[in-house]
């Protein structure tokens, strides 16, 4: 027996039909796919560095429409939170500077991969051959295996709570 009543009380907060949420889910969901398959397919056919006349210059393009995506997701998310129902209990201060917080060590994590990965380590620069001297081993590669990602992860939950 499986006990629903949790999801239940869940979906009676989101509105999976409005079309916001339906573009925070689809835009979510395509950004990775869409780098991992450019990105892997670079790395088999090297055309993108080719056109570009080189793998940094190639990667830097990627790069960019990679963060230009994210500003497309980031805006469909924000949309999403705005139109969707809140839950009581955590619309209040306490709600509020928690998210703020769980944001600030999201960002800290965000911000601190990237200043030790560089704009090539952190776009995908070893699938176009661009390559680290060594294994990032400081903070905050010291901390968390994946920081990029649980920092990214926690930005959204902060957004979402605040």
């Amino acid at each position: 027996q499986v006990d629903v009543t949790a999801m239940a009380r869940l979906f009676g907060y989101v509105d999976v039909t409005d079309s916001g949420f339906i573009a925070a889910v689809l835009s979510i969901a395509f950004n990775p796919l869409f780098w991992n398959v450019v990105a892997r397919w670079e790395h088999k056919t090297r055309a993108l560095s080719r056109v570009f006349g080189s793998p940094h210059a190639a990667c830097y393009c990627l790069g960019a429409v990679i963060l230009m995506l994210n500003c497309v997701r980031s805006h469909c998310f924000t949309e999403a939170m705005k139109s969707q129902p809140k839950l009581e209990g955590l619309d209040c201060h306490w709600g509020y500077y928690s998210g703020l917080a769980i944001l600030a060590v999201g960002t800290l994590f965000v911000i601190s991969s990237f200043l030790a990965l560089g704009f090539t380590g952190t776009f995908l620069g070893d699938y176009f051959g661009i390559l680290m001297e060594a294994k990032v081993t400081s903070f905050p590669f010291s901390v968390l295996d994946n920081p990029m990602y649980w920092g990214s992860t926690a930005v959204y939950l902060g957004w979402s709570l605040m």
